[in-house]
C-alpha cells in the first residue's frame, strides 16, 4: 500500500471522528437548552422557585438523558452515513479508480430499488452508462487499430519488396515498369485506406452533418456512372442504365455521391470481364429507389450478414483492390441521411444493392 493512500485514509478517519464529536456536542447542547427552557417554564407556571435539591436532581436526570439521547442519535446518524452515504460513495470511488486504470468492466450496484431511488442512485446509473459506452468505444478502438495495422501490412510489404527489386542492376525496361506500376497501385491503396478511414471516423463521430438541398438524382447517377467508363471498358463490361427522370431528392449530394461511387466501383470490381452492370432509378410512393446490380461472383448468406462491417472483405481474391471500408461508409451515410440499403445476392450469380431515399418536394 502506498504511503499517500494510507495518510489519506487516516485523515479521512480523523475527519469522520471530528464530525461525530461535533454532532454529539451539538445534540447535547440543543437537548440541554430544551430541558432548561422546560424547567424555566415549569417554574413560571407553578409560581414558586424550585428547591436546590430538586434542581440538582433534575439536572442529573437531565444530563443523563441528554448524554443517552445524544449518543443514540450519534450512533444512528453514524450508521445512516455508513450505509446510505459512505458505502456507495466508496463503491463509486473504487469504480472510478478501476476505470482510470483502464478496467472498463467496472460497474456499481444501485443502492435502492426502483421505488426509493435518490441522487446517489442517479449518479450510479449514469456512471454505469458511461462505463458501458467507454467499454464499447475501447472495443471499437482496439478492433480498429488491429484492422488498420493488418490492412497497412500488405501494401507496405509490396512497396518494400518492389522497391528492393528496382535496385537490381540487370532489370529490363518491362520489369522496371512492372515494379513501378505495382508500387503506384500499392500507394494508391494506402491513400484510399487513409482517406476512407478519416471519412468513416468523421461520419461515426458525427463531425460531418448533412447539408440537405433539393437536386436531380438522375443527373448525379449519370455523372458517377460515367466516371467509371475507363474501368468498365477495360474489362469489356456491358452497362445498362435505366434512370427515370427527373427524380428530385432533398439530401446531401456530397454524401450520396460517396454512396454511388462505392456501389458502382464494387459492381465493376467484382464483375468478371464480359459481364454486365445494371443501374436503375425509379419512383415509388414518395421514395426514390436506386438499384446497382452486377453479374459478378455474388456473396454467400454468411458474408451477407457482415457485408456492412468495417474492413470485412468476403472475396479475398479482390482484397488488393480495396480495404473493406466502402460498404461501411455507405451504411453509415444511409444511417445519417435516414435512408435504407439492402442487398440480395447468391454466390456465383451476382449481387444487387438497393437504396431507398425520400424524394424531394417537386
Amino acid at each position: 500500500m502506498r504511503p499517500g493512500t494510507e495518510d489519506g485514509r487516516v485523515r479521512r478517519s480523523l475527519f469522520s471522528l471530528r464530525s461525530y464529536l461535533l454532532y454529539f456536542l451539538l445534540i447535547s447542547f440543543v437537548v440541554t437548552c430544551c430541558f432548561l427552557l422546560f424547567l424555566r417554564a415549569l417554574q413560571d407556571t407553578l409560581g414558586q422557585p424550585l428547591e436546590r435539591e430538586q434542581i440538582q436532581f433534575a439536572a442529573r436526570i437531565t444530563m443523563g438523558n441528554v448524554l443517552f439521547l445524544s449518543l443514540i442519535c450519534t450512533l444512528l446518524d453514524g450508521l445512516y452515513r455508513k450505509l446510505v452515504i459512505e458505502r456507495p460513495v466508496k463503491q463509486i470511488l473504487e469504480a472510478t479508480r478501476r476505470l482510470t486504470r483502464g478496467d472498463f468492466s467496472a460497474r456499481i450496484q444501485p443502492v435502492h430499488g426502483l421505488e426509493g431511488q435518490n441522487e446517489l442512485d442517479a449518479i450510479i446509473e449514469n456512471f454505469n452508462k458511461m462505463a458501458e459506452e467507454l467499454s464499447g468505444i475501447e472495443t471499437l478502438r482496439t478492433d480498429f487499430v488491429a484492422n488498420v495495422s493488418h490492412e497497412l501490412k500488405t501494401p507496405l510489404a509490396v512497396i518494400q519488396s518492389d522497391a528492393a527489386m528496382l535496385q537490381a542492376p540487370d532489370l529490363t525496361r518491362e520489369q522496371r515498369e512492372q515494379y513501378t506500376r505495382s508500387i503506384i497501385a500499392a500507394t494508391r491503396r494506402l491513400s484510399g485506406l487513409v482517406s476512407n478511414t478519416l471519412r468513416l471516423n468523421k461520419l461515426e463521430n458525427q463531425q460531418i452533418f448533412p447539408e440537405r438541398r433539393e437536386y436531380d438524382l438522375n443527373e448525379q447517377l449519370c455523372r458517377c456512372l460515367l466516371s467509371f467508363e475507363e474501368a468498365w471498358e477495360e474489362k469489356g463490361l456491358t452497362i445498362q442504365a435505366e434512370l427515370e427522370e427527373p427524380v428530385p431528392v432533398r439530401s446531401d449530394p456530397e454524401l450520396l455521391e460517396l454512396v454511388w461511387n462505392n456501389l458502382i466501383s464494387n459492381a465493376v470490381k467484382f464483375t468478371e470481364p464480359g459481364g454486365s452492370v445494371r443501374v436503375t432509378l425509379s419512383r415509388e410512393e414518395g421514395w426514390a429507389v436506386i438499384t446497382v446490380s452486377d453479374t459478378g461472383c455474388g456473396i454467400t448468406p454468411e458474408v451477407g450478414r457482415h457485408i456492412f462491417e468495417r474492413f470485412y472483405q468476403g472475396d479475398t481474391s479482390h482484397a488488393a483492390q480495396g480495404n473493406g471500408l466502402g460498404l461501411a461508409l455507405v451504411k453509415r451515410v444511409m444511417d445519417i441521411l435516414g435512408g435504407e440499403i439492402s442487398v440480395e445476392s447468391q454466390a456465383g450469380q451476382g449481387s444487387s444493392f438497393t437504396v431507398r431515399l425520400e424524394r424531394g418536394l417537386s
